[in-house]
């Protein structure tokens, strides 16, 4: 078994964790595949681009918290390889482990004693009125949001070519079951279980109170049509990057993606279990 590792080097107690995945991984003749910065944090000579870490890995092991899961999988692309994440700290919603538990995790990987959660991601269209198209990938949401001004932006909603609502707001948050405890958590949003084949649409500090979030199949396809003048800038991000200036005119389209994301997770690990503790809820 091959598990390639990336890590976030700036985390404290990075080098310590990624140098003793290394040798619990290589002590049970697991062949660790290193990233160039983890490669370089360690002082290794040998290092492979992330391409090559999803082309040639069994597995993708992600050292740092959920931010570093989201900025690594996109340096991976799309791959249908399993990931885990090992949280420096506490657990995470994404994250597989603890920094303190290696050996529980190189032993479960051995005895391949672990689930795969399969995660929906989005595909996402800007459509611009010179006729350019960029797409993303998101794995949490996409956000259109007003730019630095304090105005409200209007944005006009469709399901399937139909309309929805116009929203009067900070902003519209489109995210997956994944994203559901992100963003779109802290606006307002419900809290959906991973297994969920749904998408959610939530309002940002939404001019009426009427506006509330709005759960839809995730075989639909949700338009997002921004009527505002060019004095009321509006920004389109992904997963809180790829920040993009959204022109009068253009238009979203956002769908589920063909390809899914599957995240380790180890046994008696699971989605309400990370909710209490993140959630402080009664354990």
């Amino acid at each position: 078994m091959k598990v390639g590792i990336m890590v976030n080097a700036g985390k404290p107690f990075a080098r310590r964790t990624a140098r003793g995945l290394v040798d619990v991984l290589v002590a049970r003749k697991i062949t660790p595949l290193l990233h160039d910065e983890t490669a370089a944090l360690l002082g290794l000579p040998i290092g492979h681009a992330a391409e090559t870490l999803a082309a040639q890995a069994d597995m993708i092991a992600i050292l740092g918290g959920d931010g570093t899961m989201l900025s690594s999988m996109e340096k991976l692309g799309v791959m249908e390889k399993p990931v885990a994440g090992i949280n420096i700290g506490t657990l995470g919603f994404l994250t597989s482990c603890t920094d303190s538990e290696l050996e529980l995790f190189a032993d479960s990987l051995l005895a391949k004693d672990f689930e795969v959660s399969t995660r929906t991601l989005l595909d996402a269209a800007i459509h611009f009125p010179d006729g350019k198209t960029q797409s993303f990938i998101a794995l949490n949401e996409v956000v259109l949001a007003r730019g630095q001004t304090g105005k409200l932006v209007n944005l006009h909603a469709t399901i399937n070519g139909i309309t929805v609502n116009r929203y009067r707001a900070d902003g519209l948050i489109v995210a997956t079951p994944t994203g559901s405890t992100a963003y779109s958590l802290s606006a307002g949003g419900p809290l959906i279980s991973p297994a969920a084949r749904v998408l959610v649409i939530t309002p940002i500090c939404p001019h009426s109170l009427s506006d509330r979030s709005l759960v839809v199949d995730d075989k639909d396809e949700i338009g997002i049509d921004p009527e505002c003048r060019d004095d009321e800038p509006l920004f389109f991000t992904v997963d809180g990057r790829d920040i993009i200036p959204i022109p009068q005119g253009a238009k979203i389209l956002i769908r589920r993606a063909r390809h899914a994301v599957h995240l380790v997770r180890l046994r008696n690990r699971n989605f309400y279990q990370a909710l209490r503790q993140k959630l402080g809820w009664n354990q």
